[in-house]
C-alpha cells in the first residue's frame, strides 16, 4: 500500500509541475489579421486608340438616269458591280466596363472599279447598249458602340453597330454605246450621305493594353452620283448624272486597339480589424 501511495503521490506531483511550467510559458495567439484590405483591381475602363485595314466586297442596288424615263424606253441592267478595294481607318474610344465600349472612327475607302451594262429598248426593240466604267471611293465617319460577350483564353467575341456619314465620290465615269458608236463621260462628283454599320468579330488580348481584332462589317453608305454626263463632243440637252442607288459593302477587317490611359485602381481605405 505504501508503494502504491508513493506512486500516486509522484504522479500528482508531476502533473502539478507540468501545470506550473505551462503557466510560466507565454500565450500562443493566432497572428493578427492585416490592418489593410488588399485593393481590388478591376479589369476594365480607359481610353483607347485604334487602327484598322480591310477589304471590301461592294454592291449597288440599281442605277438611274433621267433618260431612263423617256417615253417607250426600257432599260435592262446587266452585271452592275464593283471590284474589291482596300480601306484604312483610325479612331479613338472609351471602354466603360468589361462588356461595353464605344468609339468614333474616320476611314478612307479606296477606289473600287465599277463595270456595268445597260441594254436599251424602245417599243420592244433593242436600240442600243450602254457600257459603263467608273471608280467609287468614300470618306467615312462613324460613331460605334460594341458589346463584348465574355473572354475565353484571351479571346473576346463582340458585336456592335455604328451610325454616321459618308462622302461618296464617283470619278472617271464613261459610257460607251458600241452599236451606235457613241461615247459620253462625266466629271468627278461627290455627295454626303447617311451611313450605318453592323459589326461582329473576335478580339485577342495580347497584353493588358494591346488587343488585336478580326471582324466582319456590313456597311450601307447610301447613294452616289457622277457629274453631268455629256457626249464626247461636249453636247448635252439635259442634266443627267448617273445615280448609284443603295450602295452597300461586306467588309473583312483587321484592327488593333491600344488602351493608352488606364484609370487608377480605386484606393481602399484602411480597415481597422477588431481583435477578440
Amino acid at each position: 500500500m505504501r508503494s502504491v501511495k508513493s506512486i500516486a503521490g509522484a504522479g500528482v506531483a508531476a502533473l502539478l509541475s507540468t501545470a506550473a511550467f505551462a503557466a510560466d510559458m507565454p500565450s500562443i495567439m493566432p497572428p493578427p489579421p492585416p490592418a489593410y484590405a488588399a485593393p481590388v483591381v478591376e479589369d476594365f475602363g480607359g481610353w483607347y486608340l485604334r487602327g484598322d485595314i480591310g477589304m471590301s466586297n461592294q454592291q449597288v442596288s440599281s442605277l438611274f438616269n433621267v433618260l431612263y424615263n423617256a417615253p417607250g424606253t426600257t432599260v435592262q441592267g446587266v452585271g452592275h458591280g464593283f471590284d474589291a478595294a482596300p480601306s484604312f481607318g483610325i479612331g479613338a474610344g472609351y471602354k466603360f466596363n468589361n462588356w461595353f465600349r464605344a468609339d468614333v472612327t474616320a476611314e478612307w475607302r479606296g477606289k473600287a472599279a465599277f463595270r456595268g451594262l445597260d441594254i436599251v429598248s424602245n417599243g420592244g426593240a433593242v436600240v442600243g447598249t450602254d457600257e459603263y466604267r467608273a471608280s467609287k471611293s468614300e470618306l467615312l465617319f462613324l460613331a460605334n458602340v460594341y458589346a463584348d460577350l465574355g473572354t475565353w483564353w484571351c479571346i473576346t467575341p463582340f458585336i456592335g453597330a455604328g451610325i454616321g456619314v459618308s462622302r461618296n465620290t464617283i470619278s472617271g465615269f464613261t459610257d460607251i454605246n458600241t452599236p451606235t458608236a457613241g461615247v459620253a463621260y462625266a466629271p468627278e462628283a461627290s455627295k454626303w450621305q447617311m451611313a450605318y454599320a453592323l459589326h461582329a468579330g473576335l478580339g485577342y488580348k495580347v497584353t493588358n493594353n494591346l488587343t488585336l481584332e478580326l471582324s466582319y462589317r456590313y456597311l450601307h453608305v447610301g447613294n452616289a452620283a457622277s457629274g453631268d454626263i455629256v457626249t464626247y463632243t461636249g453636247v448635252n440637252a439635259v442634266v443627267n448624272p448617273m445615280e448609284f442607288r443603295g450602295i452597300s459593302s461586306n467588309d473583312v477587317r483587321v484592327g488593333i486597339r491600344w488602351q493608352c490611359c488606364e484609370p487608377q485602381a480605386p484606393v481602399q481605405q484602411p480597415v481597422l480589424m477588431r481583435r477578440g
